[in-house]
Formats: structure tokens, C-alpha cells, sequence
């Protein structure tokens, strides 16, 4: 039997996202990033990461490259959200670790949504035992406040 899916809904800050990332000087590369699963021998499926980009930071270092998933966290329920977002963030580390290892994976969320859950113990030991990487971005503006790793 033959499983086939695909995840394709750009997220409401899909744009925004991407151009608050080429003013902080990176090239979007992937629009979408294609994660292609056959590397894992799992099933036939497709799995697709908002925005694949990429910046130079010097000739001696290459290039840094990363994938980013867009999240709005605009839902009725904010844990429903960040159990998503937590969940998708897993599936995509897997497939991008098979396909691109060198492609580092981050989640975008807008700062009224991050700053709601930052203090949060819960977000906090999530962050840590999932190893969330996260883009927080102001949508107004279309600039990326700040970068956890």
C-alpha cells in the first residue's frame, strides 16, 4: 500500500516572513523547500517547508543556509497551535536532516504570539526538549526581531 500527502497551505505570514528575511540580508532560495521523504524509505509523500533561504557570512565560512516554517499562532487554542507547530517542526527536522543536513530548521512566529509564550514554563521545556529554533518577526514592520537558537 502506497501513502501519499501533501502540506502545502502557505501560512497567513508566509510574505511577511519573507521579506522581513531578505532585509535581514538573506536570499530566499526555496519557496517552498520540498522535502522529499524517499530518503527515509517511510512512504511516497511530499512534505514542503514554507521558505528555504540562504546568506553568505564570509568566504572562509560559506554559506549558512536554513529552512524556515512560517506559524501564525493565530487559532482559537494556543497550545493546540504549538502542539502543531511542535509536531511539524519534528517531522520537517527529520526529512531535512535526511535530505540537506546542513540546512538548519527554524520556526517563524510573530513577536505578539512568542512574547505571549516565552515566559510560559511549558513553552520554555518544549523549546528546550524539541531544540525549537525560532525566527520572531513583527508583522507590521516585516523585520525579524530576534533569532533564538
Amino acid at each position: 500500500m502506497r501513502f501519499q500527502f501533501f502540506l502545502m497551505a502557505k501560512d497567513f505570514f508566509h510574505n511577511t516572513v519573507k521579506e522581513a528575511l531578505e532585509k535581514d540580508g538573506w536570499t530566499i532560495t526555496h519557496d517552498p523547500y520540498e522535502l522529499r521523504m524517499e530518503a527515509l524509505h517511510l512512504f511516497e509523500a511530499k512534505m514542503q517547508i514554507d521558505l528555504g533561504a540562504e546568506r553568505l557570512i564570509a568566504a572562509e565560512k560559506g554559506h549558512e543556509k536554513i529552512a524556515v516554517e512560517v506559524k501564525s499562532l493565530l487559532g482559537p487554542s494556543l497550545i493546540y497551535d504549538l502542539h502543531n507547530l511542535v509536531g511539524q517542526f519534528i517531522d520537517y527536522q527529520i526529512g531535512l536532516e535526511a535530505q540537506e543536513p546542513e540546512r538548519v530548521l527554524f520556526v517563524a512566529v510573530p513577536k505578539i504570539q512568542y512574547e505571549r509564550l516565552a515566559d510560559q514554563e511549558l513553552f520554555k521545556r518544549i523549546v528546550n526538549r524539541a531544540g525549537l529554533k525560532v525566527i520572531v518577526f513583527e508583522p507590521d514592520a516585516k523585520v525579524v526581531t530576534k533569532w533564538q537558537k
